[in-house]
Formats: C-alpha cells, structure tokens, sequence
C-alpha cells in the first residue's frame, strides 16, 4: 500500500483543461452550501470548478507511467464507491441547479487529504474549499482518528484552503461535544 492517493482508473489525459481549477471535497449528504461556496469563489477567480470525492475504501496498488492507477479495494466485502459517486453527482446538480458554474466530478482513492493533495499538484490548483464535520460524538471520534483534513491539508501543501462551515454555528458558551446520552 502507497501513502500517495489519486483518480480511480484515471490518466493524465485532459487535465489541462482543469490547470488551475478550484477543487472542492465532497461526501454523500453534505451541505450544498460547501459546493455553492466553491462555485462561488470559481466564478471570482474565472477558474474550473472541480467536485472530487475520495472513496476511502479503496487504495492505491500502483500507478503506471501514464499516470493510469490501478486500485483495490481494502476488504473484498465493500462494494466501491460507485454509489457514493452518483449521489455525490446528484447532489452536486441538485445545489448548482440554475448557476451558470460547468463543473466537472473525479473520484479519487486513499486518504482524503493525500489524495486531495497529490491530485491538486497534477493539476496546480488555485484554491481548495472543504466543509467541516457534523458535530457529534460520532463524528469527534473519527476525527481523533482520523485528523481533520482542512488541518492535514494546511500542514501538508501550499495552497490556499476555505474552511466551509456546516450548519448553524456554535455559541460562545455552549459546548462543541455535547454528550450524547
């Protein structure tokens, strides 16, 4: 297995069209606002807006010199993210529904923020645009697992990154975790 993560069975081929793309993460039910936000910012910069969902059931076995990369899946029982990619197609059309943004979709394999990173450099993006995590105590131990991607990005590459905020925010007093009984 490879630390580096990158497009399910994709070549290099016509990825000059996305040089300097904005490259927004999406996952399945996320709120449309991330996906409005990074169209948003894709219009001001007059740049492609590139939707990319990392399928983190699979990995990356090895990639060719052409750039194509063969992946497998992690445990032979999980279906791949096929389904995720069409609800994340559907979705994605559903929040730009009558804004003039052409958008394009990719699915990458691995570790979120590496595969986010590794494809950002092939394509020299301008801006990354993440949502944050749903608050709750699920959630808050994934993320002590997992690390949060807007951080691993910050610390891992040199562009810029939007955070997205999900959801109402948090007042000053009220806990962020609150115990779930």
């Amino acid at each position: 297995m490879t630390d580096e993560a990158s497009e399910i069975g994709g070549t290099d081929e016509g990825l000059e069209a996305l040089h300097g793309a904005v490259v927004v993460g999406v996952i399945p039910e996320q709120s449309p606002r991330v996906v409005k936000e990074a169209a948003r910012y894709a219009a001001l910069m007059d740049a492609p807006l590139l939707v990319v969902h990392v399928d983190v059931t699979r990995f990356v076995t090895y990639e060719d010199p052409d750039g194509y990369v063969h992946s497998a899946p992690i445990d032979l029982n999980i279906a791949s993210g096929d389904d995720d990619l069409r609800a994340i197609t559907a979705q994605v059309s559903a929040a730009l529904d009558g804004d003039p943004a052409e958008w394009s979709i990719r699915q990458l394999v691995g570790d979120p923020a590496l595969a986010i990173k590794h494809f950002a450099d092939k394509i020299d993006a301008r801006l990354l645009v993440i949502g944050t995590r749903k608050r709750g105590l699920g959630e808050s131990i994934r993320e002590f697992f997992t690390g949060s991607v807007a951080a691993r990005l910050a610390h891992r590459q040199h562009r810029p990154i939007l955070v997205v905020p999900l959801g109402e925010p948090v007042s000053d007093d009220e806990d962020l975790w609150p115990e779930q009984q």
